[in-house]
């Protein structure tokens, strides 16, 4: 847990005080509080889609699993959130975190993108988080949405796109994960404030393949 915690304050880029705060695309992502409302033993559950490459394949390589899987955040006693990964019939703990830190959902999804574009197109984890995070703090893309929760209701959102590699130098040693787009759809209405986060970058050039996605999605209704 507290690996995961510092790889929190190092993305987030918490201790950049006002800048960090005043940057619409850092206060989306990592915004406080968004669990305050969850009672004890109370959960929500994720859907998860994760297929692609965005990189020409090298040799000797695994390939990345696409099968679906599901998340649950549930909420544990001493204010912790307990994050669980859930394949077939197979579950495991992603990890427990203080509710003080919110949604550890976000840090679960980037983490899990960073890890794969760097095992796919190479390069330091550490460059890629640190691109990530400027984009976090520059001139974010946001928009408002409409969001469909169960029976039918549909609430107001606000989705940010990211862009972090669009005016990068490094761009022609990324391949397909140059274009890379990190989406998130959230609203105060949705519980744990995320509706969606996804990664998505194209296929590398001269590939028919469909590229890489990564999209995480609240599934209303399904846990309470």
């Amino acid at each position: 847990m507290r690996l995961r915690i510092v790889l929190l304050a190092l993305l987030a880029g918490l201790g950049d005080g006002g800048v960090a705060e005043a940057a619409p695309g850092y206060e989306i992502l990592f915004r406080e509080g968004v669990l305050d409302g969850m009672a004890e033993g109370s959960e929500l559950a994720y859907s998860v889609a994760r297929a692609g490459r965005s990189a020409p394949e090298r040799a000797g390589e695994a390939p990345l699993a696409g099968s679906p899987q599901a998340l649950v955040l549930a909420l544990r006693p001493g204010d912790e959130v307990e994050l669980t990964v859930e394949d077939g019939q197979h579950r495991q703990q992603a990890g427990r975190f203080p509710a003080s830190v919110g949604n550890p959902l976000i840090m679960y999804f980037l983490e899990t993108v960073l890890r794969d574009m760097a095992n796919q197109a190479g390069g330091s984890p550490f460059y890629i988080r640190n691109r990530i995070k400027e984009a976090m703090l520059a001139e974010a893309e946001v928009r408002p949405v409409t969001l469909s929760l169960a029976g039918g209701e549909t609430v107001t959102g606000q989705e940010l796109v990211l862009h972090p590699f669009a005016e990068d130098a490094a761009r022609d040693r990324m391949a397909g994960f140059a274009d890379l787009a990190i989406t998130a759809q959230v609203s105060d209405a949705v519980p744990g404030w995320y509706y969606t986060l996804r990664a998505s970058a194209p296929a590398p050039d001269g590939s028919d393949g469909p590229g890489y996605t990564n999209a995480i999605t609240f599934v209303p209704g399904a846990a309470e």
